[in-house]
């Protein structure tokens, strides 16, 4: 397949594209939340843990700016805005899922694993 260009940027496989669109630490973890339910800024910050507020708002407008996310500002003080999953942003979730489950198996395999070896390693 030959590679192609998409926001200024040249990939060699829908892969790559599918990776930076969605990759990272926080965007795959935003969007699964989101699935869910309809989230404010700072419950989705206190949720996700140990993510600066530099981090989630640069990660809420590339997921928006991608259509997999919407944002709503109310026009009240103080400000109130909430963060929903589109329906765009929906088709992802069955490979988020896929991805939880292989890494559910990945961690039970390698734990299993050290357990083994580590009573290997007593006797």
């Amino acid at each position: 397949m030959p590679g192609f260009e998409y926001n200024g940027k040249k990939y060699n496989n829908p892969v790559e594209l599918a990776l930076d669109v969605i990759g990272g630490k926080w965007k795959m973890p935003i969007l699964w939340r989101l699935n869910r339910n309809v989230w404010r800024y700072g419950e989705l910050r206190k949720d996700l843990g140990i993510i600066t507020h530099k981090m989630l708002t640069e990660q809420l407008k590339e997921l928006e700016k991608e259509g997999l996310i919407e944002r709503k500002a109310y026009p009240v003080v103080p400000p109130k805005v909430e963060y929903r999953i589109t329906k765009k942003g929906k088709t992802i979730i069955p490979i988020i899922e896929s991805l939880r489950e292989w890494g559910d198996k990945f961690k039970n395999e390698t734990l299993i694993k050290k357990t083994i070896k580590k009573n290997q390693i007593k006797k």
